[in-house]
């Protein structure tokens, strides 16, 4: 919610929790359609954060295998927007939100300037 109240700060509009064709049964958080770019807000605990990320003691296998079984998911969502011609870019909940912000307008600086090319 911070970095869409930042980004919107910005003068930036997207649209909120989208789904995207092609890429089935997912949705991304933040997406800017013309310009085909998109933001995942990644949590520290369900994504694995080097920084923040925990795995429960009880249950513990399980929990490894599930929090596992996310990466591979968010690699392959990685993977598929990128074939469907859209930048991804992932953010861990921790950053900053005007940190956060800063690496989404630069990635869509890059989608224009490739857009104008």
């Amino acid at each position: 919610m911070l970095l869409r109240r930042e980004l919107h700060r910005r003068g930036k509009r997207f649209r909120v929790d989208t789904r995207i064709e092609g890429l089935p049964r997912r949705k991304v958080d933040i997406a800017f359609i013309r310009w085909r770019v998109c933001v995942l807000v990644d949590g520290c605990f369900w994504h694995s954060c080097p920084d923040h990320g925990t795995v429960p003691r009880t249950n513990r296998e399980w929990w490894v295998w599930k929090l596992e079984r996310t990466r591979q998911r968010d690699a392959d969502t990685d993977a598929a927007l990128s074939a469907l011609g859209w930048t991804v870019v992932r953010v861990w909940e921790h950053v900053p939100p005007v940190v956060a912000a800063d690496l989404v307008e630069a990635a869509l600086r890059r989608a224009v300037a490739d857009r104008d090319d």
